[in-house]
């Protein structure tokens, strides 16, 4: 590996999932491109798109991923451990609460119940994002290790 991890979201709502990850999460977008059909098709993107990276202040890469045409369909309500794919993207922060609170104002639903969960050492939160996607947060603000669980 020669650069740190990109992943790719495919969404339906291009500036809407911008302006959430850059104001609410703290990403940067660093460029917006357009493929073509030339480049994706033959690609496996299924056609042409247009994709928005953004930086991830730890580095790293989202790729926002929305294609021209209109055939995006909406994400089906399936627990996270029970999808096949990619499940959720995390986030490691210094301290959850200011984003937790941020998320809130920002209308975003909470996917943890509690909302913040305290495990061995660190706090770790799933939240949807406009979109349904799966965002978890997790830090090292935990205190009391709690009871022992894998995660």
């Amino acid at each position: 590996m020669t650069r740190p991890l990109e992943a790719g979201v495919v969404v339906r709502d291009l500036e809407l999932m911008e302006r959430f990850y850059c104001e609410v999460l703290g990403c940067r977008a660093e460029r917006r491109s357009g493929v073509p059909e030339s480049v994706g098709g033959p690609a496996g993107l299924g056609g042409e798109v247009v994709v928005v990276w953004l930086r991830v202040p730890s580095g790293g890469c989202v790729k926002l991923i929305r294609p021209r045409s209109a055939g995006v369909s909406a994400a089906v309500a399936v627990p996270l451990a029970g999808r096949p794919g990619l499940a959720y993207l995390t986030f490691h922060v210094d301290d959850m609460d200011p984003l937790v609170a941020a998320l809130r104002a920002a209308g975003a639903r909470s996917l943890s119940d509690p909302v913040v969960v305290r495990t061995r050492g660190r706090r770790i939160s799933f939240w949807a994002d406009p979109e349904g996607n799966a965002v978890e947060l997790v830090d090292m603000c935990g205190g009391d290790p709690g009871p022992r669980r894998s995660n």
